[in-house]
């Protein structure tokens, strides 16, 4: 049996580090929103194979596709409690790494519910997303797959009614890498102006200036590109337009009907609508 899925990627619209955590971590509030690019993931039970998983991919290559991969990490996580069968997974990966789009733990959590399914486990929502935590902070999102209201390290949901629908989106990832530690290393934790959480429910013309990424004044004096990028999506007409976590992926949000722009198409990740 053969079951097929469309991880998706996420945006984070607003990212404020509150505080740093006696064990090193930082407490933050963001949102969360399901963005319309995907992975496909297609993942065969009781596969003919000589061991117990086989991962091949096309598109994208992996950083890597052995244990330390999280698609096998959330195999090996249930296979801890479970029977599971030999499993053949094929990735198409299509959404960009180091661009705070969540890619790799979209995959994690959607070869979990492919798991759930294709070996019967009868696992609830609940209780895969206390398995996807173990995974990484915001591998639970993606089994429920809401907009949500982040707090703690990323991890403690709270459901948000909101919607982008009607609206198109550009995702610009530009040549750069952002890793996260150095993203951390240039911020100063601190509560925001203005509540991410009442912010998030204005109009979405209300947000310029109102919700911000804390990543991005620093990110930004070292990758000066990344906020140049960010003033064109203005300049073209965005309504919004954000670094999506620590970055260094660019959304830039417009109006149904709105021309897109311009760009040198290395730099487009993805057009559409949400």
């Amino acid at each position: 049996m053969t079951v097929s899925y469309l991880a998706n990627a996420k945006i984070n619209i607003g990212l404020n580090v509150i505080e740093k955590r006696s064990d090193g971590y930082h407490n933050l509030e963001t949102v969360f929103y399901p963005l319309p690019v995907h992975d496909e993931l297609i993942v065969e039970a009781n596969a003919r194979i000589d061991n117990d998983y086989r991962l091949e991919v096309e598109g994208l290559q992996l950083a890597t596709a052995d244990e330390d991969n999280l698609i096998i990490k959330a195999y090996r996580l249930l296979q801890q409690d479970f029977a599971l069968g030999k499993t053949r997974v094929m990735l198409k990966k299509n959404i960009p790494f180091g661009a705070g789009l969540g890619g790799g733990s979209s995959d994690a959590a959607f070869m979990l519910k492919a798991l759930n399914e294709l070996y019967q486990l009868q696992l609830s929502p609940g209780r895969m997303e206390t398995y996807a935590v173990k995974l990484g902070a915001d591998c639970p999102f993606f089994i429920r797959n809401q907009p949500v209201f982040a707090t703690g390290i990323g991890n403690i949901f709270s459901p948000l009614q909101i919607s982008l629908e009607g609206y198109r989106f550009v995702l610009i990832k530009p040549d750069i890498h952002v890793s996260t530690p150095e993203a951390y290393a240039g911020v100063r934790p601190g509560r925001p102006v203005h509540s991410l959480y009442e912010s998030i429910q204005l109009p979405l013309s209300e947000w310029r200036g109102r919700i911000v990424n804390d990543f991005e004044a620093s990110v930004v004096k070292k990758y000066p590109y990344i906020g140049e990028l960010k003033d064109y999506l203005y300049r073209s007409g965005a309504v919004y337009a954000t670094m999506s976590g620590s970055g260094s992926s660019v959304i830039g949000i417009f109006a149904n009907g709105q021309s897109l722009p311009e760009l040198p198409a290395r730099l487009v990740a993805f057009k559409g609508k949400f």
